[in-house]
């Protein structure tokens, strides 16, 4: 959905003479309201199936056990920061692609494939995933959380710096 956003509704909103300032925090309080609905569809799906015992048989899909330890609150918000750092992700790829194209974005992707592969190279060598596993775990909903908030504010900073000089 965020590469939609972009590709097929930036140019309409240029043509309306539309800032790109206006046009992004647009796109992005309406991403806001659909990661809400959705997170809302998926508390409620969590709380029906924690109601039903699993629908009557053990069958969970939106209570998940790990997820739903904090409680429907940190369900709801994980929920929500997963579908915004989604769409972001979708955004800011296609705010890249718009601005430079095709070439750059491949190569920005590399890079960030590369300093991934070589942290997990590191974490490796280091023989540091227990450590890092132990981390993870004990940060629990609300840590992970917090990590996909960041990247989401990451993305959505990159894309409007982008944007600024994006034309259609």
């Amino acid at each position: 959905m965020g590469v939609q956003a972009l590709t097929l509704t930036f140019p309409f909103s240029q043509a309306l003479s539309v800032t790109r300032r206006e046009f992004f925090l647009g796109t992005m309080l309406t991403a806001a309201l659909t990661a809400g609905i959705l997170a809302l569809i998926f508390v409620v799906g969590g709380l029906i199936e924690i109601a039903t015992n699993g629908w009557g048989i053990g069958g969970y899909f939106f209570a998940l056990d790990w997820l739903w330890a904090s409680g429907p609150l940190a369900a709801g918000l994980f929920f929500f920061t997963l579908t915004m750092m989604v769409f972001t992700l979708g955004f800011w790829a296609a705010t890249v692609y718009k601005r430079w194209g095709s070439f750059r974005l491949t190569l920005i992707l590399v890079g960030i494939a590369l300093v991934l592969l070589a942290a997990i190279w590191l974490i490796t060598v280091t023989r540091s995933w227990p450590e890092v596993m132990g981390f993870i775990v004990e940060s629990g909903v609300w840590g992970l959380t917090v990590v996909l908030a960041v990247i989401t504010i990451a993305q959505a900073l990159g894309s409007a710096a982008v944007l600024r000089k994006t034309t259609v």
